[in-house]
Order: structure tokens, then C-alpha cells, then sequence
């Protein structure tokens, strides 16, 4: 048993002779706590911001080294690239933001239509009396058709496609803002990487700079081959409901380049949404673009993704799902695009740093 003098003395917390100054420091604590926590949600935009600009940076530095292994310099590259595709994104929200906003107004308001002519139809009356409960889901489409013919809840759906209109408009001043982000980290992201090395003692540097060089490889590589997938997905799924003659193709097309970017499971949702509304503009046709694109996916799934990824990240299919929804939860998709590669670099860092102390411990503490 220790001796008095070798016990530790205790510290005095909070007085509570004094309640009234206790309480005061403690409302005091509470308010701050309230205050950084609203900071930090004012802030997540901007930081939603930065990491966008920074993935793009990444995205975009394999394209730079490659310029820069044949025999141009790293200034010259980065315009090149950047100018590249800024242009590119520059086009395609010219086209795409009144296109789609246009298309989403039609789309609602030739919903009730859909709705009736898929009541009509002589094998969708069988399919209901085959299942059995066909008053019941007669009655669920007549009720969603009465909702969507009626002229106010028309012009609430006007206002939600105004909506949407107005949150492409603030997705271009973003876009913009971390186009131009994305540039000074595209130039300073050596000096970047090695203002963080520097954060390490001196005997561990070399180490994380390897390391680092490693994550942000993967990382570019990941984000540039998700985005290659996305564009092809989208392209092929434009031609093919064009080819069929299913209406708002354009808008498909559009959602298709952004669903596809969740790993895993993008192209099943979209394949999903793209066939139901084949199905509306006709029976066959909705099966005719079930069987095709679903021959695509497997395509982009055996041949393309291994090519274009070229194991970019390498982590088990269950991590990658888990990933994705705990990063679309968080932040949307973002948060699920950017979920694989984060993954990816806590396994590394577990496998190349926290393993290998573990396995050295052969005696305990």
C-alpha cells in the first residue's frame, strides 16, 4: 500500500461550495461546444469544396505525368491538362443544365400519362390478375394519377423542377469554384506533399513519403477510372434508349453519369430506374433495355474495369459496399465516391504500419 506522501494529489474540478460560478462555466462550455459544432456545419460546404478540388487533382495528375514523361514540362502540363478539361466541363454543364431542367418539368408532367397507359395495357391487367391483388394496386395508381392530374400539386411539381434548376445553377458556381481549387492544387501538390512528409520525425520521412506518393497514386488513379466508367455508362445508355425511342433519353443519360460513380451497386440503380421507365414507354421495350444493359454491365464488370481501374485499389467487395454507404450517408456523392480510396488507404496504413508492430510484439509488455 502506498505512503501518503507517495499518493498522487487529487485535483479540484469544479467547487461546488460555488454553484453559481460551476453552472456558469458549464453553460459557458455548452454554448462554445453549440457554436463550433454550427461553425463547423457552416464550413461543410467548403470543405465538400476542397475535397472535390482535391480529388480532381488527383484525377488529374497521372494525365500530367504522362505529359511530363514525354518531354514536356511540369507548367506546360498542367495548362495543358487543366485547360483540357476545363473546357470539357465547361461544355457539358452548356448543355446539360438546360436540357435537363427542361426534361425534368416534361418528365413530371407526362407521369400521369405513363400511369394511365400502364393501366391499359393488356399485360400488365394479366400481371395483376395473376398476382392476385390487383384492386389494390389499381387503386394505388389511380390515386397517384388523381394527385399528379390535379393543377396545384402540377405547379408544386413545376417549383420542385425550378428547384432543381436553381441547385444545377449553385452545382455549376461549386463546379467552378473547385475547377479553380483543383488548379493551385494540381500545381502545388509536390510541394504539398512534402510540407506533410515534414509533419514526421526525420527517421520516419522517407517512410511516409513513400507512402504518401502511394495513397495519392491509387487514389488519382481510382478517381480518374471511376469517372472514365461513368462517362462510358452514360454515353452507351444515351444510345441505347435513343435507339429504343424512350423519351428524356438526355435526362437518363444524366443520371446515369452521376449514379454510376457509386461503386458497386451505381450501375444496378440506374439500370433499375432506366427500366422502369422503358417499361412505361413500352413492354418490350423495357425488356429489350433490361437484357441489353444488363449484358453491358456485365461487360464494364469482367472487361473494361479491370482494364481502365488497373487495380487502382484493392480492398475486399464487402469494405467497398460498407464504404459506400457510410460515405453516402455522410455526404452524398460524394461521400460514396470518395469512400473506396479512403478505404483503400486505412487498409494500407493498417497492413504497412500497425501489422508490422503487432507482429514484432513476440514477448509481452
Amino acid at each position: 500500500m502506498p505512503t501518503p506522501a507517495a499518493r498522487p494529489k487529487l485535483r479540484v474540478l469544479a467547487d461546488l461550495g460555488h454553484p453559481f460560478t460551476w453552472g456558469f462555466v458549464a453553460a459557458a462550455g455548452v454554448l462554445l461546444a453549440i457554436a463550433l459544432g454550427g461553425a463547423l456545419t457552416a464550413l461543410s460546404t467548403v470543405a465538400v469544396s476542397v475535397g472535390v478540388a482535391l480529388f480532381i487533382a488527383l484525377a488529374l495528375e497521372p494525365l500530367v505525368r504522362w505529359l511530363e514523361n514525354h518531354r514536356m514540362s511540369r507548367g506546360m502540363s498542367i495548362a495543358v491538362v487543366f485547360v483540357g478539361f476545363a473546357l470539357l466541363i465547361a461544355g457539358v454543364l452548356a448543355v446539360v443544365v438546360p436540357t435537363v431542367v427542361v426534361q425534368v418539368t416534361q418528365f413530371a408532367q407526362a407521369v400521369p400519362g405513363y400511369i394511365t397507359g400502364l393501366q391499359d395495357s393488356e399485360w400488365f391487367k394479366n400481371l395483376l390478375a395473376a398476382s392476385g391483388s390487383s384492386d389494390l394496386y389499381q387503386n394505388l395508381l389511380n390515386q397517384a394519377r388523381t394527385w399528379l392530374s390535379n393543377p396545384a400539386n402540377l405547379l408544386a411539381i413545376g417549383g420542385g423542377a425550378l428547384a432543381v434548376g436553381t441547385g444545377l445553377v449553385n452545382m455549376v458556381s461549386g463546379s467552378m469554384i473547385a475547377v479553380v481549387l483543383s488548379l493551385y492544387f494540381l500545381a502545388s501538390l509536390s510541394t504539398i506533399k512534402a510540407a506533410f512528409t515534414r509533419l514526421a520525425p526525420a527517421y520516419a520521412r522517407p517512410r511516409l513519403a513513400q507512402m504518401t506518393d502511394h495513397v495519392t497514386e491509387s487514389v488519382g488513379q481510382y478517381v480518374s477510372g471511376m469517372a472514365i466508367l461513368a462517362g462510358c455508362n452514360s454515353i452507351f445508355a444515351f444510345i441505347l434508349l435513343s435507339l429504343l425511342g424512350v423519351p428524356f433519353a438526355f435526362l437518363m443519360a444524366f443520371l446515369a453519369l452521376l449514379i454510376t460513380m457509386i461503386p458497386m451497386i451505381g450501375s444496378v440503380l440506374f439500370w433499375l430506374l432506366a427500366s422502369t421507365v422503358a417499361l412505361f414507354h413500352g413492354p418490350v421495350t423495357g425488356l429489350i433495355f433490361l437484357a441489353v444493359y444488363f449484358a453491358y454491365m456485365q461487360v464494364e464488370a469482367y472487361v473494361m474495369t479491370p482494364k481502365v481501374m488497373n487495380k487502382a485499389v484493392d480492398i475486399p467487395g464487402s469494405l467497398v459496399l460498407i464504404g459506400a454507404m457510410v460515405g453516402g450517408t455522410l455526404l452524398g456523392l460524394l461521400g460514396a465516391l470518395i469512400a473506396v480510396p479512403v478505404t483503400a488507404s486505412l487498409l494500407m496504413i493498417l497492413k504497412e504500419v500497425f501489422i508490422p508492430k503487432q507482429d514484432a510484439k513476440v514477448v509481452p509488455d
